[in-house]
This record gives C-alpha cells, sequence and structure tokens, in this order.
C-alpha cells in the first residue's frame, strides 16, 4: 500500500530541518519503505516541508514511520498528513 506523508513545517523553523537533515536521510535509507520523496520549497526557494511517498503493509506502519522520523521527534512540523495515494503514472 502506498501512503503519501505530507508535512508542513512550522515558521521560521528552517535551521531545525537542516540541523536534522542527515538523520533524516538516514533514516529513509535505514528503513527502506520510502518510494520517492522531497522537500516542498516556500516563495524563496527554501526548503518548507515534504511529500514522502511510502510503499508499507498499512496505514499504521505509515503512522508508526512517520512518528520515529527524525524531523518528526525535532518537533519541525508544523502539520502532518497521512493519506492512501494510488501510483497511476510514473
Amino acid at each position: 500500500m502506498r501512503i503519501a506523508l505530507i508535512t508542513r513545517d512550522k515558521p521560521k523553523h528552517l535551521q531545525v530541518r537542516l540541523d536534522n537533515r542527515e538523520a533524516h536521510l538516514a533514516y529513509i535509507k535505514e528503513t527502506g519503505v520510502v518510494e520517492m520523496a522531497g522537500p516542498f520549497l516556500d516563495d524563496s526557494g527554501q526548503m518548507s516541508g515534504s511529500l514522502i511517498i511510502l510503499d508499507v503493509e498499512d496505514i499504521a506502519v505509515a503512522e508508526a514511520w512517520a512518528a520515529k522520523d527524525p524531523y518528526n521527534k525535532a518537533n519541525l512540523f508544523e502539520s502532518v498528513s497521512i493519506i492512501q495515494w494510488n501510483k497511476l503514472i510514473g
């Protein structure tokens, strides 16, 4: 099952993102469930959130993955949405 994890960073939290980026990327690599991912950019081109597509057994696994993400542990996010997603193209 594919799950879209959509996050928006808290305002003025770019440094929190940068400080935890290496751990976040290592977590992605270590867990092996991320199909694709990348940051959203604000009007000035700075990272301001994320879209992460997970390929997991069910939504509970996606929720657990999101809870353990170093970005989440660093309290980076203003909002998080976890939504089942169906890949049609690509």
